[in-house]
């Protein structure tokens, strides 16, 4: 296993409690600090000898291969979208498929991590609050580790797919008179209490997997770094871990360069997107986030902060997207590239076009939108903003009638 600690992000303090999902010293969130030195030894090539996927990047990872917990998570396709990128106008832009991971998102990428760490750690119950592919996807390690598995749900805000999953992996599914924020306050209550360990993005193992993504990313156009990679954010997690991600390969010099880290939120959940605009650091949080978009519908990111920074950092930008551009983005990668992804994933493509029309993103950039979870999680919605099916007699004249043949 790689050499690690567990250090304050705030005050740069040392944290040795495993437990603890915030600095006991200052209340700041936590980060893992990875030893490198080992990795400056190696060349990228050398990775390649481990099938393409989170575990190829264990140099990276503070968790212990030979204790893993995998499902085969990660290893999804980076597509050329040239058809996408005519409609949008745009010279160059990939689409990274998320949702052909083992439970539809790009969850797995964290829970393989963050679930072999409490297996380490020795954990039997774990838990987490989720708008849907957090429980989703921990349900199914927890039941892969043989665990206990509890997850905290905001009442009646949760797509029918993922809840569907949770139950079917054998979690204790709690359903929270609140929203996001309400359940998660909840299941960071029990983890303070040691009733469960902890697995939301506030836990600074997790994240450490969601950077496989950007491993993957590069790896994939043989380190030749895009111009910028766009993002949907809901609780930040993500586009933390790949600034993360970004930094360490800076660190043992397998990239000269970083693209630009955009993140976009939907209008009616929009914390970050609002500092932005504020060039501020820190944001306020919304009381009442709203969104078709389940999986981006939180007010209060745990890692907001986090988000700001890795924006700031690389020059990047973040801005909202409205409802129905996001449905209308969702609907067009359809059409265009036979890719189904859910409503927030979209909201990275919804972004692409949103900049583009204001000039901010380059007609010449090299892009690559990260989307983050299936359309199938979410299959109502989807319904709902299609056609629906066409009444037709059982006779060829009127199949041709229909087909205008």
């Amino acid at each position: 296993m790689a050499e690690h600690r567990v250090v304050c992000w705030d005050c740069g303090s040392n944290v040795e409690d495993p437990y603890v999902n915030t600095c006991p010293k200052c209340g700041g969130l936590l980060s893992v600090k990875m030893d490198l030195e080992p990795v400056k030894e190696m060349r990228p090539q050398d990775l390649r000898k481990e099938p393409i996927g989170v575990w190829r990047y264990a140099p990276f990872m503070p968790a212990d291969p030979a204790q893993r917990v995998s499902i085969q998570e990660g290893g999804t396709p980076l597509y050329k979208t040239d058809r996408l990128a005519a409609d949008v106008g745009i010279a160059r832009l990939h689409v990274k498929f998320e949702g052909l991971n083992p439970t539809g998102s790009f969850k797995d990428r964290g829970m393989t991590i963050g679930v072999s760490h409490a297996k380490e750690l020795g954990a039997k119950i774990v838990g987490c609050a989720s708008t849907g592919n957090t429980s989703a996807s921990l349900a199914a390690y927890a039941a892969k580790a043989d665990m206990k598995c509890a997850v905290f749900l905001p009442s009646g805000k949760v797509a029918a797919g993922k809840l569907a999953q949770a139950l079917f992996y054998g979690a204790k599914v709690l359903s929270v008179d609140g929203n996001f924020d309400d359940a998660l306050n909840l299941a960071i209550k029990m983890a303070d209490e040691r009733k469960l360990y902890l697995l939301n993005s506030i836990n600074p193992y997790r994240p450490e997997g969601q950077k496989s993504v950007l491993f993957e990313i590069i790896d994939q156009l043989d380190y030749e770094v895009p111009d910028r990679i766009i993002l949907p954010v809901g609780n930040a997690g993500n586009i933390s871990a790949v600034h993360k991600a970004l930094q360490e390969l800076e660190e043992v010099g397998w990239i000269n360069k970083v693209p630009m880290l955009t993140g976009i939120q939907a209008e009616g959940a929009a914390p970050i997107a609002k500092a932005f605009r504020l060039e501020s650091k820190d944001f306020v949080p919304e009381e009442n986030p709203e969104t078709v978009a389940t999986a981006i519908r939180i007010g209060n990111p745990v890692s907001g902060r986090k988000a700001l920074r890795a924006i700031y950092d690389t020059g990047g930008f973040s801005a909202t997207v409205t409802d129905e551009e996001i449905i209308s983005a969702q609907r067009l990668l359809g059409k265009t590239e036979g890719v189904c992804v859910e409503p927030a994933s979209a909201a990275s493509v919804a972004g692409l076009k949103k900049l583009l029309s204001l000039g901010i993103i380059e007609r010449d950039e090299k892009v690559v939108c990260i989307c983050t979870g299936n359309g199938l999680k979410d299959p109502d919605t989807i319904i709902k903003n299609s056609s629906s099916p066409i009444p037709c007699r059982n006779s060829v004249e009127d199949a041709e009638r229909i087909l205008s043949l």
